[in-house]
């Protein structure tokens, strides 16, 4: 069974808020839970989650087309977070505008996209 939860966690009302917070050294290391991690993840930027987490095993970036500015970035990490009942999940996913994570998403499975194996479901047959 394929476990697949979105969290948005910056909002247009809390960016005012998160600059003030990021600006502040942190003392304290990344939690691993789920909840926890959803609810504290915004507080860190991308090289202290590197000095915790390591190198994301998977990362893509986009640009803004004809150009080299970063637009956001797309991580992928292995067996960094556990759910409720202790297990880890397979992959997180952290999808990053800046350098502040946007949205977490945690998955039962490797992160890899075999849509272009399998035919797609909305092409009609010919």
């Amino acid at each position: 069974m394929r476990i697949v939860w979105f969290t948005l966690l910056l909002s247009l009302s809390s960016g005012p808020l998160l600059a003030e917070e990021s600006q502040q050294p942190l003392e304290t290391a990344i939690p691993t839970a789920e909840t926890e991690f959803v609810q504290n993840i915004h507080q860190f930027d991308k090289a202290t989650i590197v000095a915790q987490f390591g190198e994301p095993a998977s990362k893509q970036d986009y640009h803004r087309p004809g150009t080299d500015e970063l637009m956001a970035s797309v991580w992928q990490y292995h067996y960094i977070n556990t759910d409720l009942e202790g297990s880890y999940y397979q992959t997180t996913e952290l999808d990053f505008i800046g350098d502040n994570v946007v949205m977490v998403v945690f998955m039962n499975h490797d992160g890899k996209d075999d849509s272009a194996s399998s035919p797609n479901p909305f092409t009609p047959d010919l």
